[in-house]
């Protein structure tokens, strides 16, 4: 019996150390629907006729990602900005990343425009825009990252002092800047009308970069930053140029193509996180232990 309880012990302290790093991931859901309603008394945005985007693994190696039925009419949750309520108008196409589940709390929402579902393309971001899979308009991506203020940490997370913003396209980088907090960078130097700038809000960074942040430090959440995309398409931008720049399937059939490199891949549909994995095997040797006494 003692051996057996010691057995368990020493299962619980490598379970926690093993969790350490799944604690600080909440469930991001990523969804596809139209603005319904928009509340700035409340901060309020409600999206109807959500799909939600989730990614499957191949047996051929190819990932792919569709947007399937979610089975409810509308999801409510908390804008990520105030400057939601300046971009976005009631009818509008978007696709919005919410933490914690459906809804409830709303970390990005992307204004799409566009003939139709796999055929739109990116204006606006506010909010956390690494969390959106759609493209650009332009053809435009960004490399988005942020630096912490080590005096300001909680848990997993710090408050970012500043983030490294990159501005990319046609296969170059066209501009790139460290920004702080309520300062732009933005890209005009196209012969095709197009434009984009970026605007850095606030954000968080991870304690883990931190020198002075001990190690195996649990709480907290995967960081969360705040900003405002605003893309001018090119002028004339055609349906091909647009499907060129990526599509995302909105039918749940697994035939659809795979996506392309670059797209964010989530982790809805995956059928076991790092947690639940550990907590099985947990069960089962508890129960094998519990057999043997």
């Amino acid at each position: 019996m003692k051996r057996s309880l010691s057995l368990i012990l020493i299962l619980i302290a490598l379970a926690c150390c093993i969790a350490i790093p799944a604690s600080a991931v909440i469930q991001e859901v990523t969804l596809r629907g139209t603005i319904s309603g928009l509340d700035s008394n409340g901060n309020s945005v409600t999206i109807a006729n959500p799909l939600q985007y989730g990614c499957v693994y191949a047996a051929s190696g190819s990932t792919i990602c569709t947007y399937d039925s979610m089975n409810m009419s509308s999801l409510s949750g908390t804008a990520p900005d105030p400057a939601a309520f300046l971009v976005l108008k009631t009818g509008d196409p978007v696709v919005a990343t919410s933490l914690g589940g459906a809804g409830k709390t709303w970390i990005a929402l992307a204004k799409l425009f566009g003939p139709g579902p796999g055929q739109e393309y990116v204006t606006d971001i506010v909010g956390d825009a690494t969390t959106i899979p759609a493209p650009l308009a332009g053809n435009y991506t960004l490399d988005l990252s942020t630096n912490p203020d080590c005096s300001a940490c909680t848990g997993t997370t710090c408050t970012a002092v500043s983030s490294n913003v990159a501005i990319r396209g046609d296969g170059r980088q066209l501009a790139a800047r460290t920004l702080k907090p309520g300062e732009a960078l933005g890209f005009s130097g196209r012969n095709d009308g197009s434009s984009i700038v970026v605007t850095f809000m606030k954000g968080q960074a991870l304690s883990s970069s931190c020198k002075n942040q001990p190690a195996g430090m649990v709480g907290g959440i995967q960081p969360v930053s705040d900003y405002i995309v605003h893309v001018v398409p090119p002028i004339g931008m055609t349906i091909d140029q647009i499907q060129a720049a990526r599509t995302v399937p909105t039918t749940a059939s697994l035939s659809a193509a795979p996506s392309a490199p670059g797209t964010p891949i989530p982790t809805q549909k995956s059928p076991l996180t790092p947690l639940m994995v550990i907590g099985a095997l947990f069960t089962v040797v508890l129960a094998l232990a519990v057999r043997r006494t």
